[in-house]
């Protein structure tokens, strides 16, 4: 069901349609694949949420959690800090390209070490490992090709897994010297 997909690229409004990076690739998933995602999701956001398995401040894929509050929260920090004649730094990350180049045996692991339940590890393997896919340009189709490090653009728990992955990155001290 989920080692298939077809990716068609679409071009992106506004864009000059004579430019390749004009264009994103879609994925196409058949639709008992969508649905069984959401199913899968919504054991997998019970897990996350009964165990705390996620840090507060991981703002990004979650419910009640928009980029406006974290930058809202921010902008509060920047001001207490300069009422209170404290510097602030600040460090972006720019996880554009992050589910392009994921490390699917890093995720794998870090589940594992999580306590996972092993009946949600062993049914998310298969949509992270031996996925191949097809593209489709104008009236142009590849080959079918492996997908060697990705998670599935567009897929309903590509984001929940890749914020698990990432949720251990150190915080800030805050602590003022």
């Amino acid at each position: 069901m989920w080692k298939h997909a077809q990716v068609i690229s679409m071009l992106n409004p506004g864009k000059d349609p004579a430019q390749p990076s004009s264009y994103r690739p879609i994925s196409l998933l058949d639709t008992i694949g969508k649905l069984f995602e959401k199913i899968l999701l919504t054991r997998i956001l019970h897990e996350v949420n009964v165990r705390g398995l996620m840090r507060d401040e991981q703002f990004g894929f979650r419910p009640r959690h928009s980029i406006s509050l974290q930058l809202a929260r921010l902008v509060e920090r920047i001001t207490r800090n300069f009422d209170e004649k404290m510097l602030t730094g600040v460090v972006f990350l720019d996880v554009a390209k992050a589910f392009d180049i994921f490390w699917i045996d890093g995720l794998h692991y870090k589940l594992t070490i999580l306590n996972f339940p092993s009946c949600i590890v062993h049914t998310i393997s298969p949509y992270l490992r031996g996925r191949t896919f097809e593209a489709s340009f104008q009236t142009a189709t590849l080959f079918r090709r492996g997908m060697r490090a990705e998670v599935v653009q567009g897929g309903f728990i590509s984001p929940v897994l890749f914020s698990l992955c990432v949720n251990d990155i150190p915080s800030p001290s805050t602590t003022s010297s």
